[in-house]
C-alpha cells in the first residue's frame, strides 16, 4: 500500500507519519484521527505510574484489618477522608488526600505470570510467557500515533527510569517508541543524594555526539547531516529518523529544555516530592505534561514481594506515598486536575494468604484475581472507592473491573476511541483494545 500525502506536506510531518503504510492507514487517516482526538480532548495528558512486580492490595489501598493473622499481615490501617474507608498505615499521605482520589478495589484478570501480565499492563493484550519484546503496540505508542504531543518540539511519549519493557511500537514503527529519560544522582544515599540531574540516553545512539557539539549550532547541522546519511542506510529509516530528531529537539528546543529543567522548581517543592529518584521523576512528569507532552510513564521500585514483604515496604513505600501525594496535590494546586489524569497500577495483586519460602521472612505470591488501582484528576470526582473484594481479599465481591477498562479510561481521556483498528504485519485489523467498555461509575 502506498503512502498518500498532500503535496504541501512538510518533510517533518512526513517523518512523523513513520511507517503508516505498513500499519494499513494513510497519512490523511492519521491526521484526521489526530485532529479528532485533539478536538475531543484538547490539551489533555496522562501520567501512568507503574507498580511493576505487582503491588499487594492488602498493604496499600484494600487492607483487611478484621481478617486473621495469616491474611492481615503486620501493618495496621489509617483512616482516610472518606468515612469508613481505610488504607494501609504506610500510606498516610495518600490517605490524607482521598478527597482527590478514586480507588478501584475490584480490578482483576486471570493471569499470574509476570511477562504476560506486564504486557497486558502496557498494551491491553497478553503475550507469550517467554516473550521479551512487544507482541502488540504499547498504549503509549498508539497515543503517539493517534494523538501526538500538545506542544511542538516535544516528544509525545516519554518513560522515566524504569518501565520501558513492552513499551514499544511493534508494527507501528520505531518512531512511536518511548523517549527514555533517566535521572542520575550523586552520592551513596538513595533517599537524600547530593545531586540529581537528568540524562537523555537516546542521544548515545548518535555515535560521537557530545553536549559541547550540540551547543555549537553549526556543528549540530553537520552532525544532523552525518546522522541522516547513517539512517538512510538502515531499514525502517523514517521511524528511526523521527526518533533521533526527537532527541535533538529535546536538547535544542526551548520548549523541551524548559520542561526538563528541574532546577526551575522551588527547593521546597522538590523537597516535598522527595529528593530521591522516584520523587524527582514524579516532579519531572508533572513538568513534562505541563509543557505539552501527552503521555508519561514513571517506574517505581520493584513490588514483587515474595519474601521480606513488610521490611521492604517499610523502607520503600514512604517515598512512593509521599511522591504520589505531592504529585496529585501539585496538579490540583496548578488547576491541572481536569487536564491531567494520573493512573497508578501494577500488573496484578498479591495472594491474601502470605507464604514463607525457605528461611526467608514471609511474603505474598502473584494474584491476578484481585488488585487495586488509584486514579486522580482527569475530571474525575474524587473521594470515591469503586468496587470491593470479599472479606479476605481473594476476589471482587462488587463491580468487577477488567484491567483493560482502566486502559480504556486513559485512551478516552485523550480523545482516542479504543475501538480503532490498525492492520498488523499480516494485514489483520487489530483493535487498540478488545475489552474497552467504560467503567460505569466513572461515566
Amino acid at each position: 500500500m502506498s503512502l498518500s500525502h498532500p503535496a504541501s506536506l512538510r518533510r517533518r510531518q512526513f517523518i512523523q507519519a513513520g511507517l503508516l503504510g505498513l500499519a494499513g492507514l494513510s497519512l490523511p487517516d492519521v491526521l484526521r484521527l489526530r485532529a479528532t482526538a485533539a478536538e475531543t480532548a484538547p490539551d489533555t495528558a496522562v501520567i501512568y505510574v507503574l507498580q511493576e512486580g505487582g503491588a499487594s492490595q492488602l498493604e496499600t489501598w484494600d487492607p483487611k484489618p478484621e481478617a486473621d493473622d495469616s491474611i492481615r499481615g503486620e501493618f495496621g490501617v489509617v483512616s482516610t477522608t472518606i468515612p469508613g474507608i481505610q488504607f494501609s498505615e504506610i500510606l498516610p499521605e495518600q490517605a490524607r488526600i482521598t478527597d482527590k482520589l478514586t480507588i478501584l478495589r475490584s480490578v482483576h484478570h486471570p493471569s499470574t505470570q509476570h511477562s504476560s501480565s506486564v504486557h497486558l499492563l502496557k498494551t491491553g493484550y497478553y503475550c507469550r510467557p517467554e516473550s521479551e519484546i512487544n507482541e502488540m503496540p504499547s498504549i503509549g505508542s498508539h497515543i503517539a500515533r493517534f494523538r501526538g504531543s500538545v506542544a511542538a518540539g516535544t516528544p509525545t511519549y516519554v518513560t522515566l527510569n524504569k518501565g520501558a519493557r513492552y513499551g514499544k511500537g511493534f508494527y507501528l514503527g520505531p518512531g512511536t517508541n518511548p523517549f527514555e529519560v533517566q535521572n542520575v544522582w550523586k552520592g551513596n544515599d538513595y533517599e537524600n543524594p547530593t545531586d540529581i540531574r537528568m540524562e537523555v540516553p537516546n542521544l548515545l545512539l548518535i555515535e560521537g555526539l557530545t553536549y559541547e557539539q550540540i551547543a555549537d549550532r553549526k556543528q549540530l547541522l553537520h552532525n544532523l547531516d552525518s546522522v541522516q546519511r547513517q539512517v538512510d542506510r538502515q531499514p525502517d529509516r523514517s521511524g528511526l529518523a523521527d526518533f533521533r530528531r526527537q532527541a535533538f529537539d529535546l536538547v535544542t528546543g526551548p520548549t523541551a529544555r524548559k520542561a526538563f529543567d528541574l532546577e526551575a522548581e522551588p527547593a521546597k517543592l522538590r523537597d516535598r516530592y522527595g529528593r530521591n529518584r522516584l520523587g524527582q521523576s514524579l516532579l519531572l512528569a508533572r513538568r513534562l505534561v505541563e509543557h505539552g507532552i501527552t503521555f508519561v510513564t514513571v517506574g517505581t521500585f520493584g513490588w514483587d514481594h515474595h519474601s521480606n514483604l513488610w521490611d521492604d515496604m517499610r523502607r520503600d513505600v514512604p517515598p512512593f506515598d509521599r511522591g504520589v501525594a505531592a504529585l496529585i496535590e501539585d496538579l490540583y494546586a496548578r488547576g491541572l486536575q481536569q487536564r491531567v489524569l494520573v493512573v497508578v497500577m501494577g500488573e496484578f495483586g498479591r495472594t491474601p494468604r502470605f507464604e514463607v519460602i525457605g528461611r526467608n521472612k514471609p511474603g505474598r505470591d502473584h494474584w491476578g484475581d484481585a488488585m487495586s488501582v488509584l486514579l486522580s484528576g482527569g475530571g474525575l470526582a474524587g473521594g470515591r472507592v469503586i468496587g470491593a473484594t470479599d472479606q479476605l481479599g481473594w476476589r471482587p465481591a462488587e463491580s468487577p473491573i477488567r484491567i483493560e477498562r482502566v486502559l480504556a479510561t486513559m485512551y478516552r481521556h485523550l480523545g482516542i476511541d479504543p475501538a480503532l483498528t490498525v492492520n498488523d504485519h499480516h494485514g489483520r485489523p487489530r483493535h487498540l483494545l478488545e475489552i474497552r467498555e467504560p467503567i460505569p461509575q466513572l461515566s
